[in-house]
């Protein structure tokens, strides 16, 4: 009953350590987009600094009669810097590593030139952090696999919630930096209006009781 008890509970762990780790994959996935044939259709995520961020576009057509619309892609730093720009493409692929925590914004359009109208559907598989990291690779460069490689999954998912966790709580004192600073100037603007409202009372005051007084002497 004891060795049972072990391996059930052996089971139970193992079963934790790959639902956390699909838990944080999860993050990755395809989402679909409805480009208008004219206008600009973006996605965007937030993301921390040090991130590895891998992304696959393509355009879904179901129309045989006529060539595979092309489309524009761009994608943008939170501080507007441009990381991935290409033309006239119907399908492609960027990759990069953070060097700016925000939201990173990836823009399709439809080009010009298609004598198509109508919406042009794109599928985008977007990946960051662990769920872009070749495991593949890994296993082969480094000679693991089963339940050693699910283990070092699980690691890199460990370590992932933590740079997420560091990352939110410096955001937070950073909002709650904002909020304090922005109360106190709040409360010294209230104060100011109305030191400023008694100021133009008791100046009010004072004029009506020498202009009362001045009517009285006359």
């Amino acid at each position: 009953m004891g060795m049972m008890g072990k391996i059930s509970n052996m089971s139970r762990g193992v079963v934790l350590a790959f639902f956390l780790v699909l838990c944080v994959l999860d993050k990755s996935g395809a989402v679909w987009l409805n480009l208008p044939a004219t206008g600009t259709k973006c996605v965007s995520e937030e993301i921390h600094n040090n991130v590895v961020v891998l992304a696959d576009y393509v355009v879904i057509s179901d129309d045989h009669t006529h060539p595979t619309p092309s489309i524009s892609a761009k994608v943008t730093s939170p501080y507007g810097n441009t990381l991935h720009h290409t033309e006239n493409v119907t399908h492609g692929q960027f990759a990069f590593t953070t060097t700016e925590a925000g939201n990173y914004l990836a823009c399709f359009w439809v080009d010009g030139h298609n004598s198509r109208t109508g919406d042009v559907s794109i599928n985008i598989d977007w990946k960051t952090g662990i769920s872009a990291k070749d495991w593949d690779s890994v296993a082969r460069k480094e000679k693991i696999e089963g339940v050693e490689l699910e283990l070092r999954k699980l690691e890199g998912a460990v370590e992932s919630i933590h740079e997420n966790l560091l990352y939110l709580k410096t955001r937070e004192s950073e909002m709650r930096e904002v909020s304090e600073r922005t109360n106190a100037r709040v409360a010294w603007f209230s104060i100011m209006s109305l030191g400023v409202c008694i100021l133009a009372s008791v100046g009010q005051i004072l004029y009506l009781k020498r202009y009362f007084h001045q009517k009285k002497l006359i």
